[in-house]
């Protein structure tokens, strides 16, 4: 009977909670959390990843992000072979195909896949704390859910066209405001794109991320893969 009103009364604190909180308000808190010192927005350090999924060979990298010089560059071994894609400022340089050193600028389009690199480590790297960037359109609005059979705090969030087009979602946990799993969907339709579940922290900087991210489809829950950041 004791834990029957105990649950009783978490599960009506918890409604109260997010029907009280907005999607700004959540995000702060998550930001708090995850960032206390805010060091994201002066961020320069070194992250080791490891990647292995079911239909793929594992892959070997370290990203270096310098924000305040701009600088960016991932590393890569994967089958024995030695990749990189870097950005100094405008100044742009990567391995091609044949193994070539390319080099070329931000505003060339031979440069464009090494911008979405940049723009990928960072994004997700960086969460939550990028959700605040320009273009970024926090639905004002927290709905809580339960996934994978757990409760949690949901911020949806979109972006300006400019920006990007899929719709994502962030599950925080509600005791910690934690950040444990993300999903984005391509449009409006939620049988596509994927969802993410983050395990363990790791702390860079001082800035909790996370240690696991393993990626599946949102169709069929079928498995990608899973990043590792190495200590």
């Amino acid at each position: 009977m004791k834990y029957i009103v105990s649950l009783f009364l978490w599960l009506a604190t918890y409604t109260i909670i997010a029907q009280n909180l907005t999607g700004a308000a959540l995000l702060e808190k998550a930001i708090a959390y995850h960032d206390p010192n805010g060091n994201w927005e002066t961020f320069a350090g070194e992250l080791k990843l490891q990647f292995a999924g079911p239909a793929m060979t594992d892959r070997e990298s370290i990203v270096t992000i310098d924000l305040p010089k701009e600088f960016f560059n991932v590393s890569s071994v994967q089958d024995g072979k030695k990749t990189f894609r870097e950005i100094a400022g405008t100044q742009c340089r990567f391995t091609d195909e044949e193994g070539k050193v390319v080099n070329s600028s931000t505003y060339d389009a031979q440069c464009d896949r090494t911008v979405m690199f940049r723009n990928y480590y960072t994004y997700l790297y960086g969460l939550p704390m990028k959700l605040k960037d320009p273009g970024t359109n926090i639905d004002p609005s927290v709905t809580k859910t339960t996934f994978k059979g757990k409760e949690y705090l949901v911020l949806r969030v979109a972006y300006d066209n400019e920006v990007g087009s899929d719709i994502w979602q962030f599950y925080f946990n509600p005791e910690t405001y934690a950040m444990e799993v993300y999903q984005f969907f391509k449009s409006e339709d939620e049988k596509t794109g994927e969802y993410i579940l983050l395990s363990d922290e790791i702390l860079v900087k001082d800035i909790k991320m996370p240690k696991n991210r393993a990626w599946y489809y949102n169709k069929n829950d079928d498995y990608l893969g899973t990043d590792n950041l190495i200590d």
